[in-house]
């Protein structure tokens, strides 16, 4: 059996270059992550709206004004500033109501660069 010489002056590993760019590649994700996770936060407020809906106004009496205005009243409370309660499309079905959105959170990340996500909600209120 004949083993194999390693060089012990050969030094394997990461160089000084290599980590530095680890790192700002790691920390470009991770301020990413930090530009985010407020967007997240505030589409939860506007599904926990959409959720609320469905419980207060399903099998009873509601109008396309009341619901507007429970709309508006929760957004404040939850002090949601990407969307307006007039942001929001109420439609009239033989059923009830359709209540949706869809829009685009627009967060400024580095220089002219944008990230930019898109949510959407809907539910069906139903008399």
């Amino acid at each position: 059996m004949t083993r194999m010489q390693t060089n012990p002056t050969r030094q394997t590993g990461m160089t000084t270059l290599g980590l530095l760019i680890l790192l700002v590649f790691i920390g470009i994700f991770l301020y990413a992550g930090v530009r985010l996770v407020p967007v997240y936060l505030e589409d939860l407020k506007i599904a926990g709206t959409f959720k609320s809906l469905e419980q207060e106004f399903s099998g009873g009496a509601s109008s396309k004004t009341a619901i507007q205005k429970s709309i508006g009243k929760r957004f404040d409370v939850e002090s949601v500033n990407v969307v307006a309660s007039k942001d929001i499309k109420i439609r009239k079905t033989s059923r009830g109501y359709d209540v949706s959105i869809d829009y685009t959170n627009k967060q400024p990340f580095l220089f002219n660069i944008y990230l930019a996500v898109d949510f959407s909600h809907r539910v069906s209120l139903e008399r």
